[in-house]
């Protein structure tokens, strides 16, 4: 029986990830080949110089393919970035034959990208908020239903098409095929976001190195999607330029002596740092290194805010913040954003990981990890081929209910 075999490329600020994962059972991934190699040439989530972004991508895939022994053809890319921007949007079909199909799903959700996109940007995702039958709202899979009229509430992401360009060329460079993109909160979402959150209601919030990616989660699917142009590197540029650092000394201070939060740190609390210009070290109090912090810190979760209220959905989050990316093991940055925000928060990571994942177990990778369980939501469609999942059931019941399963996740 030939193997299903899922590729990822998580391309961020501070590192390029390239997973291979192969799927096992209903909704299990091994992981068979991991490649992490520190980023060149992009800046808050866009390339900046194509060929140092092109050998940091060649250099992570290499390293996945020796690792599992496979040769890597095309794979699920991550997006983020400033440029990222969505719009909701209606679609209104009618039903000729007065039963609801999959084919109808279809041409409603094509009905609601009939909207005017600048020539320079890209639909990255259409994602279903739900359907409305001859004005009867609230309705999650209309397929098999009577009606007369079919509406569809879509929310679109859309990108600069310029800088999703870039990205397709700096991977089909070294020979691999782009499958899709994926938003980042989107792929993260996928493993550390709970059904109970997604319907609930709740926010997904990815701290990397150069972005904040949020996700607003309400009645089972993306009502909202937004990217702000700040992140950890903006907290080690604070630090650098507040103790006199080079920006590698700073990270690392970042690293071992951060703290989110000024008052928790003792006066009597120091470390040893050597600054520019000095010929010997010179003990920092600790909590002057957690003020810098802090005062970042809040500004990034006061932006957070500022676009929770902005997307009017701010009153419909009892599930509170799911807080993930590399920037989220900062210490002590829950309670700050959880007082913040007015929100309950807390700190999510890829869980139940098998294969190779030494390296995995940390929110960083949520995006990474993110990418396979993206990718084998919107790939199932080749799996009854493969002889797993469907093939075993049978029958167009189990067809339509893989169907309403596929038009629930997002749309390409």
């Amino acid at each position: 029986m030939e193997e299903a075999i899922i590729v990822g490329i998580d391309i961020g600020t501070t590192k390029v990830c390239t997973l291979v994962g192969r799927i096992e059972g209903e909704h299990g991934i091994r992981i068979l080949g991991v490649g992490i190699e520190p980023s060149k040439g992009i800046k808050k989530g866009t390339i900046v110089d194509l060929g140092a972004a092109s050998q940091s991508i060649a250099r992570s895939i290499e390293k996945a393919q020796r690792s599992c022994g496979l040769e890597i053809s095309t794979a699920q890319i991550s997006l983020a970035g400033s440029h990222v921007s969505s719009v909701n949007s209606r679609g209104v079909v009618a039903i000729a034959g007065g039963i609801i199909d999959e084919h109808d799903m279809h041409r409603a959700l094509e009905a609601a990208q009939a909207v005017n996109i600048p020539h320079n940007r890209e639909i990255i995702h259409v994602i279903q908020r739900g359907f409305i039958v001859d004005g009867q709202d609230g309705i999650r899979s209309p397929i098999g239903m009577h009606g007369y009229r079919l509406e569809v509430e879509a929310h679109m992401i859309t990108a600069a098409a310029a800088t999703v360009e870039n990205l397709r060329q700096s991977v089909e460079s070294v020979g691999v095929s782009a499958g899709s993109f994926v938003l980042n909160p989107l792929a993260s979402a996928e493993v550390v976001l709970s059904e109970t959150e997604r319907n609930m209601g709740a926010i997904v919030c990815d701290i990397g190195g150069g972005t904040t990616d949020l996700a607003i989660y309400i009645d089972g699917d993306v009502w909202h999607t937004m990217v702000l142009a700040v992140g950890g590197d903006h907290i080690t540029s604070d630090i650098a330029h507040g103790l006199r650092l080079p920006i590698e000394e700073a990270e690392k201070i970042k690293k071992q002596h951060g703290y989110a939060i000024k008052d928790e740190i003792g006066e009597d609390e120091f470390f040893n740092v050597r600054s520019f210009g000095s010929d010997s070290a010179a003990q920092i109090p600790r909590r002057d290194l957690a003020h810098i912090i802090e005062a970042r810190v809040e500004e990034i979760f006061e932006l957070v805010l500022q676009e929770i209220k902005r997307s009017g959905y701010d009153g419909l989050l009892p599930a509170g913040m799911i807080l993930t990316g590399g920037t989220s093991l900062l210490p002590g940055i829950r309670p700050l954003a959880s007082r913040i925000l007015g929100l309950p928060v807390r700190l999510a990571r890829p869980e139940h990981l098998v294969g190779l994942v030494d390296q995995l177990h940390s929110p960083a990778y949520s995006t990474s990890v993110g990418l396979l369980h993206f990718a084998l939501a919107m790939n199932e469609s080749l799996v009854p081929a493969r002889g797993t999942r469907f093939a075993s059931k049978g029958g167009s019941s189990n067809w339509r209910t893989f169907l309403a399963e596929l038009f629930r996740k997002i749309m390409p």
